[in-house]
């Protein structure tokens, strides 16, 4: 009886110290402060978005990139897209919706040898491009597809 009650003070104490240091601040998980691309996200056209993202505004249009996104969106503010390619070396991709008031939905960075296809859910408040953005060591390339929306989703 006597170890079952020191393994639950123990336990109770450890659990409560370690949440007294989170509440401090003095314990604080890295990923979750890892620096992100404020300017990017900020940005206010696409070519600024992707000069933030990827360091430059100009890319290749690629046959080799697909896009999958609904042709109409029925409610913007849920819009699930995918992003997949053949393309070797890719580095990061991004997305890009042409017609929000701030273009950069999302960035995704890849490891060495991952396969390049993300997906994720992204906010459109009216009809416009969607553009994927794959960077490579030397080169971006490019492929864009028109969605309908709707219902907007930012504000709309």
């Amino acid at each position: 009886m006597n170890d079952k009650r020191r393994i639950f003070l123990r336990g109770t104490l450890a659990g409560g110290s370690l949440a007294v240091a989170l509440s401090a601040g003095l314990v604080a998980p890295r990923q979750v402060l890892a620096a992100w691309p404020k300017d990017a996200f900020g940005a206010k056209t696409v070519g600024d978005a992707a000069k933030g993202i990827l360091g430059t505004d100009l890319s290749e249009p690629s046959g080799d990139i697909e896009i999958k996104a609904p042709d109409i969106a029925e409610n913007g503010a849920v819009v699930p897209v995918t992003i997949s390619t053949g393309i070797a070396g890719v580095k990061s991709i991004a997305l890009v919706v042409e017609g929000n008031g701030t273009p950069l939905a999302a960035n995704f960075a890849l490891g060495a040898n991952t396969a390049a296809n993300v997906s994720t859910r992204i906010k459109m408040g009216k009809t416009s491009n969607v553009i994927a953005l794959v960077k490579t060591a030397d080169k971006v390339y490019s492929a864009r597809k028109e969605v309908k929306v709707t219902i907007g989703g930012c504000g709309g």
